[in-house]
């Protein structure tokens, strides 16, 4: 397979994975439930779609002020303004090609704040893992909060604790075994990976090493508590959801994130995933297609609009550089 047709799938394969998914989500509801969750979002709270808006806003400003943070070390202050702009041009790239978005971000900072690319794109790796660790204790407070939830849930699909537990812990022995296997390895991309790895935890560990790191964990704190806001202030657009929990929340909070990662934005999949989750707490699918919709389009809109918009002043601010 030459490497154009590579490059154009892994472009096209999301998209027309994300557009299957919403034929299959329309196809698999009654023309009565499609005209319930077009309700639904016609008529959602428009003050509290503004305030997700207002919060997911607030998370981007916040990431561009803790990315100085991280620049800073090496060298670089970039103008928080221009931080924010790259930040919003970066998921609105993300939408079409998945993960071009940091490339871009890498490339607009060497253009108007001449941060050498390698360095600048570093950076923004360093940004992934962390975000990924957040998410992983996310997700580990989610299982404290609804345990109870989650083993019943399980027990009704067929999934007992001890088989969950098995599989756990072949999970937990597979990754040993895969560790201890990339020590001893030689192979060239052996090599390659334990670099890689390596550049991670080390780009990981110098958040505690810079002169700054308790703003840095506070700003990453309040990222993530927005993330989890702008999703909570939601509840309130559909009436079958105003009396969720927060942690009943985090569980399809948790569904949206991995449904972000695996299409381009969590078209078509978002709400499913969403929907999916909060049918463990009894929730209609038609309210939790609805809340996931609102939800997606709101966060959307909001990309595409302030992507757009930053797009022509990123270029317009810095017209002198």
């Amino acid at each position: 397979m030459s490497k154009s047709l590579k490059k154009t799938l892994k472009i096209v394969l999301p998209i027309a994975f994300g557009v299957f998914l919403v034929w299959y989500s329309y196809n698999e509801t009654t023309a009565e439930d499609r005209a319930q969750i077009i309700h639904y979002i016609k008529n959602a709270d428009l003050f509290w779609v503004s305030i997700s808006i207002i919060i997911g806003i607030l998370s981007h400003i916040s990431r561009a002020v803790r990315w100085n943070y991280m620049l800073k070390p090496l060298g670089h202050s970039p103008q928080v303004t221009n931080n924010v702009l790259m930040i919003l041009i970066a998921y609105l790239a993300n939408l079409g090609i998945p993960r071009s978005g940091e490339f871009l971000r890498a490339t607009a900072l060497t253009t108007y704040e001449e941060v050498p690319f390698e360095k600048g794109f570093g950076t923004i790796v360093t940004e992934r893992v962390i975000d990924l660790i957040m998410l992983f204790l996310i997700i580990i407070v989610a299982l404290l909060m609804q345990t109870s939830a989650i083993i019943a849930f399980l027990n009704e699909k067929g999934v007992n604790l001890a088989g969950a537990a098995l599989i756990l812990l072949v999970g937990i022995v597979g990754l040993w075994l895969s560790i201890k296997f990339l020590r001893k390895s030689n192979s060239g991309w052996a090599l390659k990976l334990k670099v890689f790895l390596k550049g991670l935890l080390e780009g990981v560990m110098s958040v505690f090493k810079m002169k700054k790191k308790w703003p840095f964990i506070f700003h990453t704190v309040f990222i993530w508590s927005a993330y989890v806001g702008m999703f909570w202030v939601i509840k309130y657009t559909v009436p079958e959801t105003i009396g969720l929990s927060l942690g009943e929340l985090l569980v399809a909070f948790i569904a949206g994130a991995f449904a972000m990662s695996t299409t381009n934005g969590g078209i078509g999949l978002y709400p499913i995933a969403v929907s999916s989750a909060l049918g463990i707490y009894g929730i209609s699918s038609v309210s939790g297609d609805a809340f996931g919709w609102i939800m997606w389009i709101a966060q959307t809109l909001m990309v595409v609009v302030f992507g757009a918009i930053s797009f022509v002043l990123l270029p317009l601010l810095n017209r002198g550089r």
